[in-house]
């Protein structure tokens, strides 16, 4: 009946300024639930046009702008999401899946620090200049902004990655069309009611909602749209890159991990454990910095192992709205089906299930029996060839093997397609710089995980990814540099 579908919440796309309605939408899930709460836009070519004329047409008017006029607009626009954070966190938390507590503390303040670390980081970047006195020539650079970004962001860090990607697109100067996942749109949809307020002229920030396949194909595929920020899967990024070759256009692309934790017999594991638990399972493990393989040498293997476990059970997994509860629901009934299936594929080679999916008993309260949830799975005795030691599973999923030398573990730890993150936990700061170089790894924490500083240049190797963000790296990203020569 018409009176119950009032009950959605239905999404509008932001287009120069205004929001406007779509002829068609998508069901958006509450994963914690399993049922449709959300209609988001099914945006096409015609929304992207829109939205891309948009952007070019604002691009002359924020492109000349000061960047301290720009940097007090993103910290105006930080202050407004900062003001709504829990409406903001209770939004995330019930859109994705995670806890309410993650949202609090992790997603919703680094979106805001995410517009006041680039509105300040772009007043400090300096060009070059060199001189050539025989030749009576001097040599400088010069950067401007490029015209419009297209950003297309992830469903697992939805307004922290989208954020990550706006703030530098816009403090550089450019004007941006993104496109968050249709999985995950309300926070993006919630931060554009704010955009205006925050002193954004109409049309530097548009918002198109819908699928990869139609609407950030669109994008990708737009003449006027000279580069993509993109972060998401290795097969839809093979996608971006074929699609967007005939227009030579500029990629940044954050993918997949498959990241290694090394643990070596002098680690000090009343740090370890509670942290390599956090890396595994943190977000449910839908974070692509999670920590999938975990090497111990095999002098502590069989402790590090029981006191992993222990701890590993004492997560609480529920209702994400309980602040009690550490994992929260999985993003979709597709992909909690996916995570499943690894670990069936696992027992089928004969690894061991220590904890978790099949093994221990999961009790749901009675509004979220029809959710996605999943225990903290932790597997053992697998060969290294496993699927499961070798694709990025993307859920509270972790592989524990033992290993004996240094050498024997670097190796192991690179014979994965991926590169992007990896911890390291030893006593011996020789043996951490060593192992560091060699991994083949776009970020090395060692006794440690996520310890960002957004200055510092974030990316991964191999299959996972191409370009760095950061910045310095954005704002080489997100401008184009031209070298000028004076002869006097």
């Amino acid at each position: 009946t018409m009176a119950h579908s009032k009950a959605f919440l239905v999404l509008e796309n932001f287009i120069g300024g205004e929001f406007v309605p779509c002829s068609s939408y998508i069901d958006s899930y509450n994963p914690s639930t399993g049922d449709v709460y959300c209609k988001v836009p099914d945006s096409g070519k015609e929304e992207v046009e829109a939205a891309v004329k948009a952007a070019k047409d604002a691009f002359p008017i924020w492109s000349s702008k000061s960047p301290l006029e720009r940097s007090q607009i993103l910290n105006k626009l930080a202050d407004l999401i900062e003001h709504d954070l829990e409406a903001f966190a209770q939004a995330e938390s019930k859109d994705q899946g995670k806890t309410i507590t993650f949202a609090r503390t992790v997603d919703i303040p680094r979106a805001v620090h995410n517009f006041r670390f680039f509105a300040s980081s772009i007043l400090h970047h300096v060009t070059e200049c060199t001189e050539m006195p025989t030749m009576g020539c001097m040599h400088y650079t010069s950067r401007a902004p490029v015209g419009v970004a297209g950003l297309i962001s992830p469903w697992n860090l939805p307004l922290y990655l989208l954020t990550w990607k706006i703030a530098p697109a816009i403090a550089c100067g450019n004007t941006v069309v993104a496109k968050p996942s249709e999985m995950t749109s309300v926070t993006a949809w919630m931060m554009c009611k704010l955009l205006e307020k925050a002193g954004l002229p109409p049309g530097v920030v548009n918002i198109v909602f819908g699928m990869g396949a139609k609407a950030g194909e669109a994008l990708v595929c737009h003449p006027d749209v000279p580069l993509i920020s993109f972060t998401g899967s290795t097969l839809t990024a093979q996608r971006i890159m074929e699609k967007s070759a005939p227009h030579c256009k500029r990629l940044s692309l954050e993918l997949g991990g498959k990241n290694p934790a090394i643990i070596f017999d002098d680690a000090d594991l009343s740090q370890c454990i509670p942290t390599t638990v956090r890396s595994s399972f943190a977000n449910q493990g839908e974070i692509c910095l999670c920590t999938s393989r975990i090497f111990v040498q095999r002098g502590i293997y069989n402790e590090f192992l029981k006191r992993f476990v222990a701890e590993a059970k004492k997560w609480k997994t529920g209702n994400p709205s309980d602040p009690e509860v550490n994992v929260g629901a999985l993003i979709s009934k597709e992909h909690l089906e996916k995570v499943r299936s690894y670990v069936k594929k696992a027992q089928a080679e004969g690894a061991r299930v220590l904890c978790g999916e099949g093994v221990d008993p999961l009790a749901l309260p009675p509004g979220n029996q029809k959710g996605y949830f999943m225990l903290p799975t932790v597997i053992t005795e697998l060969k290294d060839e496993s699927c499961c030691m070798q694709e990025e599973i993307f859920g509270p999923v972790t592989c524990v093997v033992a290993f004996d030398t240094e050498e024997e573990v670097i190796k192991r730890a690179n014979g994965v397609k991926y590169g992007l993150a990896a911890t390291v936990w030893s006593g011996n700061v020789g043996r951490v710089h060593r192992v560091a170089h060699r991994l083949q790894s776009g970020l090395v924490w060692t006794n440690c995980w996520l310890v960002r500083d957004l200055n510092l240049p974030f990316g991964g190797m191999k299959a996972s990814g191409i370009g760095r963000e950061g910045a310095k790296d954005s704002y080489e990203f997100f401008t184009e540099v031209k070298t000028i020569t004076i002869k006097h």
